[in-house]
């Protein structure tokens, strides 16, 4: 198996987008519209890597910051990939990226029923973090007009 890593271009989001659907654990909404990770990849160049095997996405991962924090999004790796270091490296690669722009911390959201991605961040070294809880609006219904 030849897999390389680069860089994830928006000429990449209907692989990466199928990859991500069709992987439990994941959760799409409206926010992971082609048109809003366009404007996210614009926002955080550099940060979010895609694994390519043959020409073929057998993994991505949605990485930026918002200046102080570095976040981590959508880790998905095809299940015929899985167990041989790609989730891990497109990790490390989108670390990096962050701990070059003076990122000291990254955090990542994994959803609670996810057993096997909470295996997975615990055996790469990330902590569960129970004191926090998180919140959520949608913006638009909040609207003043």
């Amino acid at each position: 198996m030849s897999v390389t890593l680069r860089e994830f271009t928006i000429a990449d989001y209907e692989a990466a987008y199928a990859l991500w659907q069709g992987m439990e654990g994941i959760g799409l909404s409206e926010a992971d519209e082609k048109a809003n990770i366009a404007r996210y990849l614009a926002h955080n160049p550099g940060l979010s890597f895609v694994a390519e095997e043959d020409g073929v996405i057998v993994g991505a991962l949605l990485g930026g910051s918002d200046g102080r924090r570095g976040f981590l999004n959508h880790l998905g790796v095809a299940q015929s990939h899985r167990r041989a270091g790609i989730g891990r490296a497109l990790v490390e690669r989108s670390l990096a990226a962050l701990a070059g722009l003076g990122m000291r911390k990254c955090h990542i959201f994994v959803l609670a029923k996810n057993r096997a991605g909470r295996r997975f961040w615990r055996k790469i070294g990330w902590q569960e973090r129970t004191t926090l809880l998180v919140m959520s609006q949608d913006v638009t219904a909040s609207a003043v007009n």
